[in-house]
């Protein structure tokens, strides 16, 4: 009779366990990255761009930083909540397609091949194409005078294909994994000239150890809108386009340009509208 008690008991306490287990199963995200208690959302950000999106042995840091965290703020998700994964320029739309990244803020430009294959909200940023140049360059006056000099960028950029197509199709252009090692060549003088969205290169010439080495052309060769990705079809658009809003009205966006881009004495252009894409 024992034994037989302890069995039922036994078979109580399974049944339950069964039970709360498929009424605490919250930890899982939904498609969109949703979920219960202890949730997580997993953002797309640059790892390598000062000003931009870096990761520091403090933490991460810069404008699409604060503009993720706002947007994963009124989406339910803390800062602690937030899951950053590097989204380097060639694999932003592959990552997004995966699932691997909820939605990614990583100074990407919103283009009508991109929109075949990914959605964007925003825009919430018009940057414009420029170059670095060393500070004592003074042959680069203008786009015309990138040809036959050595150029670099990131592979999988909008900035590399502007140059080839119309801006300098002489230019020896080479590309990089990403523009730190471009700025490393730029510096000890084997590239002549780094070409990126002027809010990327503003980041890299605003750092102390960098002060008085570079400087920027001043073309504003196109006009570059930055915009959130997320998959094809995901109705985290529409949220995302909502919070962007919120964070231009409340004031946090003209907070976040004045952290990240004040240093450098970056002039940056009006928070653009939702929807609104400059050609």
């Amino acid at each position: 009779m024992k034994l037989r008690k302890v069995s039922a008991a036994a078979a109580v306490l399974l049944s339950l366990s069964v039970a709360a287990t498929a009424c605490g199963g919250d930890d899982k995200k939904d498609d969109n990255g949703s979920s219960g208690g202890g949730k997580k959302i997993t953002v797309g950000i640059k790892f390598d761009q000062p000003g931009i999106g870096q990761k520091t042995p403090q933490g991460y840091a810069g404008f699409d930083v604060d503009v993720a965290t706002y947007v994963a703020k009124k989406l339910g998700y803390g800062a602690d909540q937030i899951e950053w994964k590097e989204s380097k320029s060639a694999d932003r739309e592959t990552m997004l397609q995966r699932g691997d990244v909820q939605f990614i803020a990583a100074s990407y430009s919103i283009t009508p091949e991109r929109q075949q294959k990914v959605d964007f909200a925003g825009p919430y940023l018009l940057a414009h194409q420029d170059v670095l140049l060393r500070a004592d360059e003074n042959k680069i006056k203008s786009p015309a005078d990138l040809n036959n000099k050595k150029l670099c960028s990131v592979a999988g950029s909008t900035s590399a294909q502007n140059v080839k197509k119309t801006l300098a199709p002489k230019a020896n252009l080479q590309t990089y994994p990403t523009y730190s090692a471009c700025l490393s060549g730029l510096q000890s003088g084997a590239i002549d000239a780094l070409t990126t969205d002027d809010s990327i290169l503003a980041g890299y010439a605003s750092q102390a150890q960098f002060k008085g080495k570079f400087k920027l052309g001043g073309f504003k060769m196109t006009n570059e809108n930055y915009g959130i990705g997320v998959k094809k079809g995901s109705d985290l658009k529409a949220k995302i386009n909502k919070a962007l809003e919120d964070m231009v009205s409340d004031g946090s966006w003209e907070a976040a340009v004045k952290k990240n881009f004040g240093p450098a004495n970056y002039k940056n252009e009006p928070a653009p509208k939702i929807g609104d894409i400059k050609s």
